[in-house]
């Protein structure tokens, strides 16, 4: 089935793959004592879209997060000619 997406994705020139919320929950769960008091910032392409963003604020108390940053391109400032 994966097989079959990635190379559809390939053919149609659609290959934005985001990984997914819970194979971050599982990773990081492992290092729940490491993030108490850490500031998180997350270089993202779209902060709406990340799932480690969304990891980190639906988990920020339960981390005991100080800080969530996250940065984005959005497209705008100088033109390229």
């Amino acid at each position: 089935m994966m097989k079959e997406r990635l190379q559809e994705a390939k053919k149609n020139k659609k290959d934005e793959f985001y990984t997914q919320l819970t194979d971050i929950e599982k990773e990081l769960g492992h290092y729940k004592d490491h993030f108490k008091n850490k500031i998180i910032f997350c270089n993202c392409d779209d902060p709406k879209e990340s799932n480690f963003f969304k990891y980190f604020a639906l988990n920020f108390k339960h981390l005991g997060l100080k800080k969530l940053i996250t940065t984005h391109y959005n497209g705008g400032g100088i033109p390229i000619s």
